[in-house]
């Protein structure tokens, strides 16, 4: 009997370092390579943001258009099609008797409940998930994951000296595709490349990984990394490894390859301990799921706070009576993309001076940041308001000394246009607006 199988593309946009892709490869006569565009994305969530702005969307057809050109040379083609990903998937198991799912591990919560509710609604199809996105698997840590240590610091202390598999090598053909598959498929933007932004894509992610540990940028990481705004202050994988297109393991393949054949020093280990916060950040999500997403994060205390709609606005748009936050708000509108100083500057005065509602602003995130990762995204979030993993119960940045720290002659404020137009923060007195009480989930 032919086997034939669905490979569910999702946050491992590559084809290099795939076990998941591999094993349905190994293990199918025939493969249908899916991508489904959630029409759920392009709708306006309940904390005024779409999870998917335009830079975003524009970085992801870039990585999808890049993908179907490496798997049709493998023999393989990609099908996108827009919609409930259930019913897509669900209409395709039945007419194509499909036997075996498989799908790399995604730590969302939204993405678990759709997995969840197809497998409960084909129980004789079998359902398979690899991690991929990761540097570890689960059965790799040495705690149980309801043990997952309070801290990052904790954490890093348990797992940095842990062997980390290296990357699966990949056959140079795949399992054929589906031959009577004619269904419509998403039409893709055409590959676009340059070196100082990103390009969606495995080929841009490569291409970019190894023009880094050709220079000698990775030597003095830790020196350059709080530049806001020069391309190559930071390594600037995090968009590639956000949609998958970049195995993390390979990246730290290439690290590791780097402090060998040229220098390994503090910063070439910073680089991996960056990477190790993203993968606690992982394993945080994984392990407290919705709890992600409440106003009171993982604490029991019930949260009441207000949210100025006008205060939101201006942050938002970059029009408070802070030039620093401004110009780094018009940065991330324009390019999609904002340094980690910045990110925490601006998360800062969003919970701290504008005082509000912290969910808010990380929804405003996920729709405009091309490397968005609903783990990473959300933790720092929570890690900043304090309702997190941060042990000092959040983080509260002088706005003033930050500029004078990273743009004493507010050169990046010039350049973005930052300059204070709005002095007052309300329009209207605070005690106008309304207070907001949460319930807890």
């Amino acid at each position: 009997m032919c086997k034939t199988g669905l490979f569910w593309f999702n946050n491992d946009l590559r084809v290099h370092d795939n076990p998941a892709l591999l094993e349905a490869s190994l293990n199918c006569d025939r493969l249908i390579c899916l991508f489904c565009y959630d029409t759920f994305w392009d709708k306006p969530t309940g904390f005024n943001a779409k999870p998917l702005g335009d830079k975003r969307r524009q970085f992801l057809l870039e990585s999808l258009n890049d993908l179907q050109h490496t798997l049709e040379a493998r023999g393989q083609q990609l099908i996108v099609m827009k919609g409930d990903p259930v019913a897509i998937i669900s209409e395709l198991l039945s007419k194509y008797h499909v036997n075996h799912v498989y799908r790399s591990y995604h730590v969302g919560v939204y993405e678990n409940r759709q997995w969840q509710h197809l497998r409960a609604d084909f129980p004789r199809v079998q359902f398979d998930s690899y991690w991929t996105h990761s540097l570890f698997q689960q059965r790799q840590l040495p705690f149980d994951l309801t043990s997952l240590p309070d801290t990052f610091s904790q954490f890093r202390k348990i797992v940095e000296s842990l062997p980390i598999d290296k990357p699966v090598q990949m056959p140079k053909t795949l399992a054929v595709p589906v031959s009577e598959l004619h269904e419509d498929t998403l039409p893709l933007p055409t590959y676009r490349n340059s070196q100082d932004h990103f390009t969606g894509g495995e080929k841009a992610a490569i291409e970019h990984m190894e023009a880094y540990f050709s220079s000698d940028y990775p030597a003095q990481y830790k020196l350059l990394r709080n530049d806001l705004d020069h391309w190559s202050h930071s390594t600037k994988f995090s968009a590639w490894l956000a949609n998958g297109s970049l195995s993390v393991k390979r990246l730290l393949q290439q690290l590791r390859q780097f402090e060998k054949t040229h220098t390994a020093n503090e910063s070439t280990y910073w680089i991996f301990f960056e990477l190790l916060w993203r993968e606690y950040f992982q394993w945080y999500a994984f392990r407290y799921r919705h709890k992600l997403f409440r106003p009171q994060g993982l604490g029991k205390k019930k949260i009441t706070c207000c949210f100025y709609p006008e205060r939101y606005q201006k942050w938002a748009h970059g029009n408070t009576p802070y030039p620093l936050v401004n110009a780094l708000m018009k940065q991330l509108n324009d390019t999609g993309y904002m340094s980690n100083r910045g990110r925490q500057i601006v998360a800062s005065c969003f919970i701290n001076e504008l005082e509000l509602d912290w969910r808010f602003g990380a929804a405003y995130f996920e729709q405009q940041l091309i490397d968005y990762d609903v783990a990473a995204n959300w933790g720092n979030w929570q890690y900043i308001a304090g309702v997190g993993a941060d042990p000092r119960g959040g983080r509260h940045f002088n706005i003033d000394k930050q500029q004078r720290q990273y743009d004493p002659q507010q050169t990046f404020i010039q350049k973005w246009k930052g300059q204070v137009t709005a002095p007052r923060l309300d329009s209207v007195d605070a005690a106008d607006w309304p207070i907001m009480p949460y319930k807890r989930d």
